[in-house]
């Protein structure tokens, strides 16, 4: 159930443009996450912000935020954040000294959906880790 927030000052040209690189962005991840299977189980979040600042300037930069349960460590974040990093360089042209990227794993218990709680579905599932397919 990776949650994932990408904001950035860099304009594509086109909305297809925009869209084709979320799309693309959500196969990369789901590449990466080393627990989910299927990118069925991700959600991203893309922003453009033209006033997005990093180091006092307007030059490209982005921010991502991660969240994902059962796989997110400091050998995954360092991991993730090289693959990051140099697709951002490549895609949108962004230097990996111009962002920052947080990844954190907020619990089973700290995660809605259906109504409830990944937690109470792992629960009413007897126990199975429903989300975690590694």
């Amino acid at each position: 159930m990776p949650m994932l927030l990408l904001a950035t000052n860099v304009k594509f040209a086109s909305e297809d443009a925009t869209k084709a690189f979320v799309t693309d962005f959500s196969k990369v991840l789901a590449s990466q996450s080393h627990t989910y299977a299927s990118e069925a189980w991700f959600s991203v979040y893309f922003s453009y912000n033209p006033y997005m600042t990093f180091a006092g300037t307007f030059d490209p930069a982005v921010l991502l935020t991660i969240a994902s349960m059962f796989n997110t460590n400091p050998t995954n974040s360092k991991l993730w954040s090289k693959a990051f990093a140099d697709y951002f360089q490549e895609k949108l042209g962004v230097p990996s000294d111009r962002g920052y990227m947080a990844f954190f794993d907020p619990g089973p218990e700290f995660i809605g959906t259906r109504g409830t709680s990944v937690a109470a579905l792992i629960a009413a599932s007897g126990g199975s880790d429903m989300y975690q397919t590694n």
